[in-house]
């Protein structure tokens, strides 16, 4: 590896709740630049949200990233000549991004419907322990258990 490693940004958390996991999301979200069509997308799925279940956006958000934040996962390692799926923790920041990138994914894969309608379905799913995306999570943490007898390679 050459060079210095590229220091952490910092995020500047969004202007309409102050939080900076959304301001992450809606970076996720983006693409090509358009920060403002992200915004819209993110903002647009919260009020559908608040409307629709009239419960506070931020806790469901968050209660979604905390339902579908994996604990384990497997890594690929290559041990005399054949490749083990070998189960390991996952860290802090690598489970909400995991958590984040899997429910865009699923509500991107759902079709008939403007994104910020699919994406408030996602996260609605997720925070009830339902959906595509929490369903990623446990065949994730299944094939984690099916190779916990690797567990001694990591």
């Amino acid at each position: 590896m050459r060079g210095k490693k590229a220091p952490k940004r910092k995020i500047q958390p969004d202007f309409k709740y102050s939080s900076i996991i959304i301001a992450k999301f809606i970076n996720h979200i983006m693409r090509r630049g358009k920060k403002s069509t992200a915004e819209r997308i993110v903002y647009g799925a919260l009020d559908t949200i608040k409307e629709k279940i009239k419960k506070d956006p931020l806790d469901v958000f968050d209660q979604a990233i905390k339902n579908v934040s994996p604990v384990v996962e497997v890594k690929a390692r290559r041990i005399g000549g054949a490749n083990y799926q070998i189960p390991v923790e996952v860290k802090g920041e690598r489970r909400t991004t995991l958590a984040m990138r899997w429910i865009i994914k699923a509500a991107k894969e759902k079709k008939g419907k403007p994104m910020q309608e699919k994406l408030a379905q996602e996260l609605t799913d997720a925070a009830n322990q339902q959906g595509a995306a929490i369903k990623k999570k446990e065949d994730v943490h299944r094939m984690a258990e099916a190779n916990r007898a690797f567990a001694h390679f990591a």
